[in-house]
């Protein structure tokens, strides 16, 4: 691995095998398919389903809810580790879905890395633009990987010169594809100076790769047609004049990106693109905290929550928290204080995620992601130590763009559907406002397609068949600011305020109007549009 230079000791191990990423890309650029092929070489599935295939092949393992198995896109992020060469992988697969953005922009608070994946026709898209801000405020190194490049896809410099200009970082190519669309053979491998060809016959079957001394190999004539050689000679020349060299310490500062060329469903590129996430990934890196940031190396263990999931396994009632781990050696048993509530907790049956698969953790390093199942005990932004005072910091909550109230189709079960809107509020999956005045809720989400979600989950779930209904307000907005100034203003504007689950003061906005009112009227009082997770 690089050395940075820095005066910290070496990482243990364990902890310096672990690369934990994200997956990140538009919707259809081919995630999931990649995600599949990820756990195909890591040999943690036998065959990769296709997300579009058919009968037992179509089941993806990385998509469990049933609305996703049915529609083919995938809602919520999914958390999966396993082995690759000797390397430890924990990846998370996030929606791509531009609906299911809140949970995507948590879920790279939680990993050291993401691999971006671009289709080769559309270039960046819309959605990638607004994950690839995210990963920059934060820093996260990005690897690139460029997929569909057998079918019809644009100019390999196109590509590139795209995705310097939009998303202004340098891109450095590690491999080179030769031919588009019906011609793609395959690449060169840049790095290793190794020839790769696809096998189309057998998708779930390894490239075979042929190692070659430079572009002038024979070996070369021996395996491509001489037109699509002689643009393999030329375009290459070109890239190693016009483009930037691989430098790795630019690649973990996130100033510059590797970018692999294949095809998921075909499995050519990704073994490449894995070993790159090995070579030139990050190890697990400190988490900003208060009072101080943590260190992986630390042996104390912490940890946080980053993610809930309710009812993974619809036969129980399970509410399973996804935890970064942040520092330390973890084994199962242990008793760990829950920062919020100060109280401490044993943790007896964490579990390790393969896909839909899990199995009991009998131990985890930092830079794993564990499941904790529990009652409701923990939520998104909560920390876990052993025994320190300490808060992860940087989780975000954001306004929701789209407000509906919502009523459960049988009046005498409204209590039942409290608990259930309050379960999916504790998970992030919606935000839950309880107005001062009148009866039932307000639930506001980022994407229209969260309340179909919501409303078949709540029918699947609980049973409880619910409509919503238009409400008044557009928008709304966290209330912040001295109790004497928050009073005031709520005691003159009872119709827009409501409290959202944690108890938080918020203001409903129907018009930009009502915003800027209050900023003349109550210049002590700020409204905004994000919370952080921390209680």
């Amino acid at each position: 691995m690089l050395d940075t230079v820095s005066n910290r000791p070496e990482l243990p191990a364990e902890i310096a095998r672990r690369r934990t990423f994200a997956i990140i890309s538009h919707p259809d650029a081919g995630k999931t398919t990649l995600t599949e092929k990820f756990l195909l070489y890591g040999g943690a599935i036998q065959m990769a389903g296709q997300v579009r295939a058919k009968g037992e092949a179509r089941r993806t393992r990385s998509d469990f809810m049933k609305m996703e198995q049915d529609r083919g896109i995938s809602v919520s992020a999914s958390a999966m580790s396993f082995d690759f060469r000797n390397f430890r992988f924990n990846l998370v697969d996030t929606p791509g879905h531009s609906d299911f953005s809140e949970d995507t922009y948590r879920t790279l608070t939680a990993v050291d890395a993401a691999v971006m994946v671009i289709d080769g026709a559309k270039g960046v898209e819309s959605q990638t633009q607004k994950l690839f801000e995210v990963c920059r405020l934060r820093d996260l190194p990005i690897l690139t990987f460029c997929n569909k490049m057998d079918r019809e896809s644009r100019d390999t410099f196109d590509i590139i010169d795209e995705i310097q200009e939009n998303l202004a970082i340098d891109v450095t190519p590690a491999s080179w594809p030769i031919g588009v669309g019906r011609d793609f053979l395959g690449c060169y491998d840049l790095l290793r100076d190794r020839l790769e060809l696809m096998d189309r016959a057998d998708r779930n079957k390894v490239a075979e790769s042929i190692a070659i001394e430079g572009l002038d190999d024979p070996k070369l004539d021996e395996n491509i047609p001489e037109h699509l050689l002689e643009k393999l000679r030329e375009e290459v020349e070109m890239a190693r004049e016009l483009l930037p060299k691989l430098n790795p310490q630019a690649v973990l500062e996130g100033h510059m990106t590797p970018i692999w060329f294949g095809s998921a469903i075909n499995s050519f590129g990704v073994k490449e693109l894995m070993d790159g996430i090995g070579t030139y990934g990050p190890e697990p890196q400190p988490q900003k905290a208060t009072p101080r940031q943590i260190l992986p190396e630390e042996t104390k263990v912490s940890g946080f929550v980053f993610k809930v999931q309710a009812n993974m396994d619809p036969k129980h009632r399970d509410r399973v928290a996804f935890v970064r781990l942040a520092s330390g050696h973890f084994s199962r048993g242990m008793k760990m204080t829950h920062v919020r509530s100060k109280k401490p907790m044993s943790i007896t049956n964490p579990v390790l995620f393969l896909a839909s698969d899990r199995e009991l953790a009998e131990e985890a390093w930092a830079g794993d992601i564990i499941g904790i199942p529990n009652h409701g005990q923990l939520r998104i932004g909560d920390t876990l130590t052993e025994g320190e005072a300490l808060k992860v910091t940087g989780i975000p909550s954001f306004a929701p763009e789209l407000l509906q109230t919502v009523r459960a189709g049988d009046p005498m079960k409204a209590k039942h559907l409290e608990k259930a809107l309050m379960q999916f509020a504790e998970e992030g999956a919606a935000k839950v406002f309880k107005p001062m005045i009148g009866s039932g809720f307000i639930v506001g989400v980022v994407g229209a397609l969260q309340f179909e979600v919501l409303g078949s989950r709540i029918e699947l779930e609980y049973g409880l068949p619910v409509r919503f209904e238009a409400s008044q307000f557009t928008s709304a907005r966290w209330v912040h600011g001295e109790k004497a100034e928050v009073d005031k203003l709520v005691n003159a504007n009872k119709q827009h305020m409501a409290e959202d689950n944690d108890g938080d003061v918020v203001y409903l906005t129907r018009l930009q109007w009502d915003i800027d009112r209050i900023a003349r009227d109550y210049p002590d009082v700020t409204l905004s549009a994000t919370k952080e997770m921390m209680v």
